[in-house]
C-alpha cells in the first residue's frame, strides 16, 4: 500500500486537520492502531518502542520512536488517515524534514498503512490536487508559508 510516487496526489477531506462541522467528524486512526504496527515494527528492526505519543490538538499526527542498534527512529502517523512517515527529531510540524522509510518499514504497511518517503511529501502544492481545501485552510497554509505536502499534512497549525 505505498504511495505511488508518478499520480498526483489527491488530497482527501481531513487532510490538514480541520473540518466543518456541517460534514461531519473526521476519521481517525486511533492511538492503538498506530501503536500495534510500531511495535510490530520494533520488532521487525530488533529494536523496541521509545516514547509514543497521541496526537493533540492542533497536531495533525502521533508520534513514536523505534530504537534500534543504529540509533532513534521518529515514526509520524497522520491522526486522519493512515499515513506513516519517518522524520529526523520530534517536532510540532514539519516541513520537509522527513527520511526515507528504513527497512523494516514494511510492518506498518502489513497493518493497512501508506508509508510515504521524503520525495512524496517534499512534493511542491502546486503538484498536489488541492481542490478539496477550503479557503481557511489556504489562508493557514499561505500564513505559515507552507509549500509543500507534508507541510500540509504533518502541522501544528492553530
Amino acid at each position: 500500500m505505498a504511495a505511488d510516487k508518478d499520480a498526483a496526489f489527491v488530497l482527501p477531506r481531513g487532510a490538514t486537520g480541520f473540518f466543518q462541522p456541517k460534514d461531519g467528524p473526521l476519521p481517525e486512526v486511533g492511538r492503538r492502531m498506530f501503536r500495534a504496527a510500531l511495535y510490530a515494527a520494533a520488532r521487525a528492526a530488533t529494536g523496541r518502542v521509545g516514547q509514543v505519543e497521541e496526537q493533540a490538538c492542533p497536531r495533525t499526527f502521533h508520534t513514536g520512536t523505534v530504537i534500534t542498534s543504529a540509533g532513534e527512529h521518529v515514526v509520524l502517523c497522520h491522526a486522519h488517515h493512515p499515513w506513516i512517515t519517518f522524520a529526523e527529531e520530534l517536532r510540532d510540524w514539519y516541513t520537509d524534514e522527513f527520511l526515507a522509510p528504513p527497512r523494516w518499514a514494511h510492518a506498518f504497511t502489513d497493518f493497512g498503512f501508506a508509508v510515504f518517503d521524503r520525495a512524496r511529501l517534499t512534493t511542491p502544492l502546486a503538484d498536489v490536487d488541492t481542490s478539496i481545501l477550503t479557503p481557511g485552510e489556504w489562508r493557514d497554509i499561505r500564513l505559515y508559508g507552507i509549500t509543500t505536502l507534508g507541510g500540509v499534512l504533518f502541522n501544528s497549525w492553530d
